[in-house]
């Protein structure tokens, strides 16, 4: 009975971590059909599973914090990296427009920045499901996982 009650809690510990790729995944195939959606969902999800679960298991309350944690510093570099390119763009279109620039090298300039956006957001997600399916697994086999880089926002 009692490895049974520890399966089940490392499961959910997994789950945690492993709902907010679920999330990204379920957003991409939202936005694939055409319903441009941005919710928190990589926050929601564990969050949901962690606010049900931690009081029954404490394994899944250090799980939980540290998946939501992880969660929401990426959501929050992310956030600073699309001001960060917001402006850049805005500044670099002023001045391109200012010096008389032609259409040509504004849209050069466009989709440079365009480029290393998409190589940003494609390194971001492979970098963030090797991350979590590192994370999923320790969590299954009862090993602690501390995410790199992360904002210990919830203690």
């Amino acid at each position: 009975m009692r490895k049974q009650v520890q399966k089940q809690m490392r499961t959910w510990a997994m789950l945690c971590h492993l709902s907010a790729l679920f999330a990204w995944l379920l957003l991409f195939g939202l936005v694939f059909l055409g319903i441009p959606l941005y919710l928190p969902l990589n926050i929601l999800f564990p969050l949901l599973i962690w606010r049900l679960k931690k009081v029954k298991y404490p394994w899944i309350d250090f799980q939980g914090r540290e998946s939501l944690n992880f969660q929401i510093s990426l959501t929050l570099y992310t956030l600073v990296v699309i001001i960060f390119s917001l402006l850049l763009v805005l500044g670099s279109c002023g001045v391109a427009i200012t010096t008389n620039g032609t259409v040509n090298e504004i849209k050069s300039v466009l989709d440079g920045l365009l480029l290393v956006w998409e190589f940003f957001i494609i390194g971001l997600l492979v970098l963030q499901s090797f991350l979590i399916t590192c994370a999923a697994i320790k969590a299954y086999h009862g090993e602690y996982y501390r995410y790199p880089l992360t904002m210990r926002i919830l203690r």
